[in-house]
């Protein structure tokens, strides 16, 4: 089939840039002398993840439990599940546990730690465990001084839990106000400092912590030294999108994914092409703060995915995308014609489909399925 044929929307894969992307993150961080444990949250497809898993098995993270049940169901056995897990969610990881399955799960306080502990306790049951580190006060976790880091291992380890080590993720990468080489590598050092740091304390406690975990895809990109981590988590890399592009961690060149939409007309007020993409297939995410002018929503390209300059979507409803041109009007294009998107945020984008049309230039070659829910 070609994509000329697709009914659109629909999400369009390039194998050729997607292993380009994966070899290049696999070969800086083999060069470094550190494992990477890819992040499966963007591509959410096992097709996907057999080319950027070490093994069959794994190792892989996840950010929700219905993607960890997804590839365990694919044979994959070593999974990191990188979110604050909820009480109410400890019964599905027990049985996937009990599967065979080395789930670990994280948490960042002595409430939880305590709950975990009565869950355990009750049904009799050992967990695998990280504590989660806040290396820039982005989201959540513990600072690495905080005296609650010893209070949550002390909990967990007391009721018989297997107390692994930490993780912490540099979520302010990809919001920072002066992106550059320099100031990625700086993250990164703060980044492995914090995580190392809270695995020093845990050790001079007496627990155990053979597990120090980092990770976003800039810090993995630009860290000079992973002295003391023993795993790096990236997920986006994969497929990259326009917000690594305008980080500097990638080219435009080097997107995999788009989102083929077919022009349905043109707006009267303004000239503006309209396609039937909107925002359920492209996302509302505006990417990085000051370049919505530039990006908007996406970045238009012919139906062989050569970038048109100058054009982006400027505006979506839930079923239609208004392309604009940042200067003069958009090109006369006819109703029909396709078009392919560059995604601000890939993960976003990719969330709304439940497959890839694996693609190499108007070939479809291959439908890889994806893994919905949480």
């Amino acid at each position: 089939m070609h994509i000329d044929h697709l009914p659109t929307p629909a999400l369009l894969l390039d194998e050729a840039r997607l292993r380009r992307n994966i070899t290049r993150l696999d070969e800086r961080l083999r060069a470094l002398g550190v494992n990477l444990r890819p992040h499966c949250k963007t591509c959410k497809s096992m097709d996907a993840a057999r080319l950027c898993m070490a093994s069959p098995q794994g190792p892989i993270t996840v950010s929700s439990l219905a993607e960890a049940e997804y590839f365990a169901e694919h044979g994959v056995t070593d999974i990191c599940y990188a979110v604050g897990v909820a009480p109410a969610k400890l019964a599905r990881g027990m049985i996937l546990r009990e599967r065979g399955v080395r789930l670990s799960l994280l948490l960042d306080s002595t409430e939880n730690a305590r709950l975990l502990a009565a869950f355990a306790g009750k049904h009799g049951h050992v967990f695998d465990l990280l504590l989660e580190i806040d290396c820039d006060g982005h989201r959540s976790g513990l600072r690495p001084d905080d005296p609650e880091l010893l209070e949550c291992a002390a909990v967990l380890t007391g009721a018989g839990q297997n107390l692994l080590g930490v993780l912490t993720h540099a979520g302010s990468a990809y919001d920072l106000a002066a992106p550059s080489p320099e100031a990625f590598a700086a993250l990164a050092k703060q980044e492995r400092d914090a995580a190392v740091s809270a695995a020093q304390r845990l050790r001079a406690a007496g627990h155990g912590c053979p597990v120090v975990s980092v990770g976003s895809t800039p810090t993995a990109f630009f860290g000079r030294d992973f002295t003391g981590v023993s795993e790096v988590r990236a997920g986006v890399y994969m497929f990259q999108d326009l917000v690594m592009a305008g980080l500097g961690v990638c080219r435009v060149e080097d997107i995999a994914l788009s989102v083929l939409c077919t022009v349905i007309g043109r707006r009267k007020s303004d000239g503006n092409l309209v396609v039937d993409a909107g925002w359920t297939a492209l996302s509302r995410d505006a990417g990085l703060p000051g370049r919505f002018a530039r990006e908007g929503y996406g970045l238009v390209c012919d139906v062989d995915g050569k970038l048109l300059p100058g054009l982006r979507v400027a505006e979506t409803n839930q079923e239609h995308g208004i392309i604009a041109a940042r200067e003069g009007m958009c090109p006369p294009l006819p109703v029909g014609a396709q078009l392919r998107i560059l995604p601000t945020h890939a993960c976003a984008a990719a969330a709304a489909f439940d497959a890839y049309h694996v693609c190499r230039e108007r070939e479809v070659t291959a439908l890889w399925p994806r893994c919905r829910g949480w």
